[in-house]
């Protein structure tokens, strides 16, 4: 027997996950499942946010349903309303035909409705501490036959002082009840709780290679802390359809945060432990349905926020500790797609980094912020390739007497010129970026390097290849991070700029704002772009080749 098979799980919860998708359990699910379902100790795992931890408890608990017992027979507290609803809505998938209730009970929601769900009959809590001691002190949660307790995100509970609430809870369930507790991290007032309130319990954990994701580009970016929201304003910038959460560490920093987003126009929102229920709700609703824009949390807050598409994490502050450092990313690079995870640093906390670096097992490159020059030459190189995409993919004749009109007022250059200005206001003037200090440091071959020299690198290199004329090109401009690549199609085929840029998209999704330095000769082509995106085009080529040469190669180097 193979994937979930393997661990001893029913026909039935076996079918619940064929229906969701799940193919292979996570390492997490292959080293608790068992144990929860062969012995029975108590267990304590190490485990982060979208490792899976959640059916590693929750199908368990499911097989060890007993449907004669009309009792509550589980209790699972989380730190948040948020993931109080994520891991109930999960353990519901789980239950196949099987007839469990399972319920969540939370602050900011209307107790009496909860009250009455308790009425009705549950076999599953799923709840906040708080609300979990009221319902208690009312005498409307009675935990007496509980046989399963869990601690979900146990440390995010200690980080928000539940830790006394919890041991309240843990009392009024019976001392024969299993006890597990999942954590990702392990402080040593964690391994004294086990300890206090646990019998014999047993540790699993994801090692720590696992914990990291070859899926996530990882960078960090070294500014001071006077320039880190123009650092951040500049990244928002430079990347393409951001849907990603930037990472404060204080709820001051979060509000603050996102009202300089939003007074320098982007679409920014907020989660903190102050903001009430109902708009917390309604934020995460939007930010799960739009599939763009930033929001800013704690680390707390976002705790609970399940989504597989989001494009970058932004650490404006860097966490604590390296665990959390890898929590935090992980919400990007997920289902087999490729994401970013930025870090800004300033040059006290660099120490700081490379500790985070060295235990988490997650190498991060420094990177460098584009000057005032290359953010103007990004954002024209911007707006021309979306203007051609509206000349030649979109409907623009409906404008065509309103041109003429305009072409009345002055000369076609002067017209489009003002354009530009009410458009683009000061977007395109130099005089519109400060100077962010960028420290210099010995990289990786231990050259100094510096923002300005990149730039300069990055521009000098530009149109030095096919200098013998006969296709030879140069194939890595390792200074620069970028790589040469070889196209088999050419002026002879019909190519252009625009033809070259909508093949490459079409096979690979990279977006033409990321191609650079077109040369159409004949036969064939030659463009520049960045190595990982070099990685994705020439990877995408070669499946769509289906064992034939390539359309798309890294370029020869120059024959001298």
């Amino acid at each position: 027997m193979t994937g979930f098979s393997a661990l001893g799980i029913s026909e039935e919860v076996l079918k619940a996950l064929e229906q969701k998708g799940f193919e292979n359990p996570t390492p997490i699910q292959e080293l608790t499942i068992p144990l929860l379902l062969n012995s029975t100790n108590d267990i304590v795992g190490q485990a982060q946010t979208g490792t899976g931890k959640t059916a590693a408890f929750g199908i368990p608990i499911i097989e060890r349903f007993d449907p004669s017992d009309r009792n509550i027979q589980a209790l699972i507290l989380t730190p948040t309303r948020e993931l109080a609803l994520q891991v109930c809505e999960e353990i519901k998938s789980y239950r196949g035909s099987k007839k469990i209730s399972i319920i969540a009970v939370y602050g900011g929601s209307s107790i009496m409705m909860q009250i009455k769900d308790l009425e009705r009959g549950a076999h599953i809590v799923v709840g906040t501490p708080g609300r979990v001691i009221d319902l208690i002190d009312r005498k409307k949660l009675k935990l007496g036959n509980v046989k399963f307790m869990v601690l979900d995100e146990a440390d995010e509970m200690l980080n928000m002082g539940f830790i006394e609430d919890v041991e309240k809870i843990v009392k009024e369930t019976p001392p024969e009840r299993r006890m597990l507790m999942f954590s990702a991290t392990m402080p040593d007032r964690i391994l004294s709780l086990a300890k206090r309130h646990m019998g014999k319990f047993e540790m699993v954990s994801v090692k720590k290679e696992e914990l990291t994701n070859v899926l996530i580009e990882q960078t960090y970016y070294e500014v001071p802390n006077r320039d880190k929201f123009d650092a951040l304003c500049r990244i928002i910038d430079v990347e393409t359809d951001i849907y990603g959460i930037v990472f404060c560490n204080t709820k001051v920093e979060v509000t603050e945060m996102t009202l300089k987003l939003n007074e320098r126009g982007y679409s920014a929102d907020c989660i903190h432990g102050d903001v009430v229920q109902s708009q917390r709700e309604k934020v995460i609703r939007q930010f799960k349905a739009n599939q763009k824009g930033i929001l800013v949390a704690t680390d707390v807050a976002a705790r609970g926020i399940d989504v597989s598409d989001l494009t970058h994490v932004i650490n404006y502050s860097l966490p604590q500790d390296p665990e959390s450092y890898v929590h935090r990313i992980g919400r990007t690079g997920r289902a087999g797609k490729l994401g970013k995870a930025i870090s800004l640093v300033p040059s006290d906390e660099r120490r700081k980094l490379l500790f985070i670096s060295r235990i988490s097992n997650a190498p991060i490159k420094k990177a460098y912020l584009p000057d005032a020059n290359d953010m103007i030459r990004i954002k024209k190189e911007r707006i021309k390739n979306n203007l051609l995409t509206i000349l030649t993919t979109e409907k623009h004749f409906e404008y065509g007497t309103f041109a003429l009109e305009l072409l009345e007022i002055a000369e076609p250059q002067e017209v489009l010129a003002a354009l530009l200005r009410l458009s683009f206001k000061n977007e395109l003037d130099q005089k519109g970026y400060k100077n962010i200090a960028q420290d210099s440091h010995n990289d990786e071959r231990g050259n100094r390097s510096s923002s300005r020299e990149s730039s300069r690198g990055d521009r000098d290199n530009r149109g030095r290849g096919d200098r013998d004329g006969r296709g030879g090109d140069n194939q890595m401009m390792s200074s620069t991070g970028k790589q040469r690549l070889f196209l088999a199609k050419g002026k002879q085929d019909g190519f252009n700029p625009r033809k070259v840029l909508d093949l490459i998209f079409e096979e690979s999704q990279v977006d033409g704002r990321f191609i650079d330095d077109i040369k159409i000769l004949d036969s064939f082509t030659f463009f520049t772009t960045k190595s990982r995106e070099a990685d994705i085009i020439l990877e995408a080529f070669r499946k769509h080749g289906k064992g034939r040469k390539s359309l798309v190669e890294l370029a020869k180097p120059a024959r001298h």
